[in-house]
């Protein structure tokens, strides 16, 4: 059986082959879409060896059999014929040409999902003689790989490992991370706060990697949801729309689009969605002051204002829960209709890129009153090396404070309409909950320390008079 530590495994040999050479920014493409070649070739290959032993060798049977199959391959497409050729001088060119095949092949489903990857480019790998070698040994390093699904014990095994790798090379990336993957805990903790149902239409306006979608879409057990993105780097849509089949999500059940989602929505047409989640980057610049008629979009125009050019209308980033101006008015917008549920302080250090607290916003249609609930979770996390981690109990412990919707002392207070309004609109949580005071607990642990101390030090002064007397009487 293949385990997902076996996946793993191989695809951190993989890496060696590239390391020193290419850009981890760059080579994770390369790595990843190698590994769904194998995994489309494994599943493509043990389905016809299934239909050749069902339809005892009718082949014309087996083939129109394979036709309805999930994935469509032809030969020179598959990993066995890119093994094979694994020596050959255009390697490079023979990988590409498979990619355009897989995509030819399955058009409805991988559309452009290869568009943004070159294989035989001399820029990522350089002369010749350097990119065989290189091919090669990716080749080489994939082959022992047995992806069937009859090999692996879990359908999320290959989806965890793929999802792994990017949270890898999300770290290494740094800053640049951030763009294209949330890390899991946090997209845990947001899927959790939005309590997926089924029947439910679910999205995402900057998935990145498709992580905190997934998330949501695994809340659901029956998987009777439906959940639809927008990312605008070309390479990150396709990882996420790889991310999605291998972790068994239908292509009936998903749609990513490519494109801006501020200036150019693709699912403005389609029926409301009943939950929205998002992460996205933070303080990008946009077109909005460069596009007057913006004002008049649905989206924005019932605030009356846009954006700042310099600042996303985005919910995670602390300065837009007091900044003044646009971003001011905009919180006024929500607040006044009662769309401001709750706001959570997270902890520091938690996201690749950025060491600042950032907050989540949610925002609630049909509120049956006009309260705010402030959630302080900065201390729930644990430090894991450099950075801040939520554990599953830190989860539990903020959606129960969510679900429960009642004071806590330094950790949760739920504010009124017109609490709000006092302080001028602002939705900083330290506004509204109030810190522990640190130092007197300090000076409470101290104090018991040196009474401990002193009834310690009396203690030994009463033995050694007693000894003494001892002595005297003797």
């Amino acid at each position: 059986m293949t385990t997902r530590n076996d996946i793993e495994r191989v695809l951190w040999k993989a890496c060696d082959s590239f390391r020193g050479k290419i850009d981890s920014s760059r080579y994770k493409d390369y790595i990843l879409s190698m590994l769904f070649v194998k995994y489309l070739s494994d599943v493509s290959n043990e389905r016809r060896e299934g239909y050749i032993k069902q339809y005892d060798r009718d082949m014309r049977r087996v083939e129109r059999a394979m036709s309805r199959e999930r994935f469509a391959m032809d030969e020179q497409s598959t990993f066995d014929y890119l093994y094979a050729n694994r020596n050959d001088a255009e390697i490079g060119q023979k990988i590409n040409v498979a990619l355009n095949h897989i995509e030819e092949h399955n058009s409805g489903k991988l559309r452009n999902v290869f568009r943004a990857i070159d294989f035989n480019s001399q820029v990522d790998f350089g002369e010749p003689k350097e990119k065989n070698a290189t091919l090669r040994n990716l080749l080489e390093d994939f082959n022992g790989l047995d992806l069937r699904p009859s090999q692996l014990g879990s359908a999320d095994i290959i989806g965890d490992a793929y999802e792994y790798m990017i949270a890898m090379f999300a770290s290494d990336a740094g800053k640049k991370g951030g763009e294209f993957f949330t890390p899991s805990q946090v997209s845990e903790l947001v899927a959790s706060l939005v309590q997926p149902k089924e029947n439910d239409r679910i999205y995402d306006p900057t998935c990145g990697s498709g992580g905190l979608l997934l998330k949501a879409y695994k809340k659901v057990l029956s998987g009777k949801v439906a959940i639809y993105g927008q990312e605008l780097n070309a390479q990150t849509w396709a990882l996420c729309t790889m991310n999605m089949f291998l972790h068994g999500v239908e292509f009936d059940k998903f749609d990513i689009a490519c494109e801006d989602t501020l200036t150019n929505p693709q699912h403005w047409d389609d029926e409301p969605f009943e939950l929205i989640c998002t992460n996205p980057p933070y303080s990008i610049k946009w077109a909005g002051d460069d596009n007057p008629l913006l004002i008049n979009d649905p989206r924005f125009s019932p605030a009356g204002v846009l954006a700042p050019k310099s600042k996303a209308a985005i919910v995670c980033f602390p300065g837009i829960m007091y900044r003044g101006g646009a971003e001011k008015k905009i919180r006024q917008y929500l607040i006044d209709n009662g769309y401001v549920d709750c706001v959570i302080q997270l902890p520091d250090n938690l996201f690749f890129g950025t060491t600042i607290a950032t907050n989540i916003l949610i925002l609630r249609r049909g509120k049956s009153d006009s309260t705010t609930l402030f959630i302080d979770a900065s201390k729930e996390c644990v430090k894991v090396t450099n950075s801040n981690k939520l554990t599953q109990d830190n989860i539990e412990h903020i959606v129960q404070l969510f679900t429960e919707r009642k004071d806590v002392p330094h950790v949760a207070h739920l504010a009124a309409y017109e609490e709000i309004v006092e302080q001028d609109y602002n939705l900083s949580v330290s506004t509204y909950v109030e810190a522990e005071d640190i130092r007197e607990k300090v000076d409470i642990v101290k104090l018991n320390a040196e009474i401990k101390d002193i009834v310690a030090r009396e203690q030994m002064l009463r033995d050694e008079i007693d000894k003494i007397i001892a002595e005297i009487e003797g």
